[in-house]
């Protein structure tokens, strides 16, 4: 006969492993413990990708690290100090020595490049220490651009974030105003677009940025011009959930809006492609008539997408204008 000891035992075992075997699992799914999301205030870079984020992130540490190396040198780490004598530790002075190694250990995990959330499906948020992100991204577009290497394959564009603020009508201009001077303020002057994306963002309205945004252009140096075709600078602003990102960058035209993909084909290719898309299919009855009216599409949305932004610029100097004399 069977102990009812042992019998309780054996009617409860199933049980204790599939909770903790559910508990696991609960624990599995949560983040890891100390992980980030992107937040006001960070430098950095926002990468778009095709649906693979951890392939993106671990191409985009391995691109990263090679040309910071070219510009910044070998990244260095923090070491820490054992010079002080052991033997005459006592509470105070142990305590001492804890925090000491405890601030010493977290300044040795801050990397010049830390892969947080970025709050958007396949966006990868690179957050970037004692580094220039602008002047990073450019100059590995520099080089894919004049040697046609393709070096990635999940990463699409590379966005350098400058900087950043709260994604609210009532920060943005006020953020903008000193952020833009490097470029824009007297005696300085020069030509530019805005390019704006929101994501995860309901409450703010793209006509409203823009039209604020190039208030504070224009309001820095009536010389400075909208133009879509040829700017000297481009004004990336990306919102994420509540963070309005922002940067101002070079050649965007030139290296294909920053796309990594696009900009690394060779001429020919490029050529072939354009050619081929152009090429009559076998219904067309006019193709020579049909052309023309196609090459005209894009010079036409140009020309209404520049419209729109001179009236922006008037609209938001205006705008700026309305609250100082109300201030």
């Amino acid at each position: 006969m069977v102990d009812a000891s042992l019998q309780f035992t054996m009617a409860t075992e199933p049980r204790a492993k599939r909770r903790n075997k559910g508990s696991f699992l609960s624990h599995a799914a949560k983040k890891p413990r100390g992980s980030r999301e992107l937040e006001v205030g960070m430098q950095g870079l926002l990468i778009t990708c095709n649906m693979n984020e951890k392939k993106c992130t671990a191409e985009a540490y391995s691109l990263l690290n090679e040309y910071a190396d070219q510009l910044y040198g070998p990244e260095k780490f923090v070491e820490e100090s054992n010079s002080e004598d052991e033997e005459d530790d006592d509470a105070e002075t142990a305590l001492k020595k804890e925090v000491k190694q405890i601030r010493a250990s977290t300044q040795n995990n801050l990397r010049r490049f830390q892969a947080l959330d970025s709050g958007a499906n396949n966006v990868v948020f690179i957050r970037t220490l004692n580094i220039e992100p602008d002047k990073l991204v450019h100059h590995i577009l520099k080089d894919l651009y004049a040697t046609k290497k393709k070096k990635t394959r999940a990463i699409l564009r590379m966005l350098p974030v400058s900087g950043s603020c709260k994604a609210f009508m009532e920060e943005i201009p006020k953020y903008f105003e000193t952020f833009l001077e490097p470029w824009f303020k007297v005696p300085k002057k020069a030509s530019f677009q805005i390019v704006y994306k929101a994501r995860n963002n309901s409450h703010m309205s793209r006509d409203d940025v823009i039209k604020a945004l190039a208030g504070v252009v224009i309001n820095l140096n009536a010389e400075n011009k909208v133009d879509l075709n040829n700017p000297e600078y481009t004004i990336i602003v990306e919102i994420i959930k509540g963070v309005c990102c922002v940067s101002v960058v070079q050649d965007y035209i030139l290296f294909r809006k920053y796309n990594l993909q696009e900009v690394a084909k060779d001429d020919i290719e490029e050529k072939g492609k354009k050619n081929a898309s152009s090429l009559p299919s076998e219904n067309d009855d006019c193709p020579e008539s049909k052309e023309p009216s196609e090459a005209k599409e894009p010079k036409k949305k140009c020309e209404q997408d520049e419209q729109e932004l001179e009236q922006s610029v008037t609209g938001g100097k205006e705008a700026l204008q309305e609250q100082k004399s109300g201030d």
